[in-house]
């Protein structure tokens, strides 16, 4: 897919199509976040790395404090 940037009010901007917001089920005021690649390259994602690292972290301890966290909820 080719995207056109374009000069939008004083700001700079590319306008996404309708059939790449419905496959990134992107809608109007929603996030998509840039990621750069070692290659040079970026990915374009609605999900938040830092978040998904966060949450990876949150699941590693859950996972090792399991017996903890049964007594603490009781």
């Amino acid at each position: 897919m080719k995207l056109e940037v374009k000069k939008i009010g004083n700001s700079t901007g590319v306008i996404l199509p309708k059939e790449l917001l419905a496959k990134l089920d992107l809608k109007q005021g929603q996030w998509l976040y840039v990621t750069e690649l070692p290659d040079g390259g970026v990915r374009l994602t609605p999900y938040d790395p830092d978040f998904e690292k966060a949450m990876q972290v949150v699941e590693d301890l859950m996972v090792e404090y399991r017996d903890t966290l049964k007594a603490l909820s009781k």
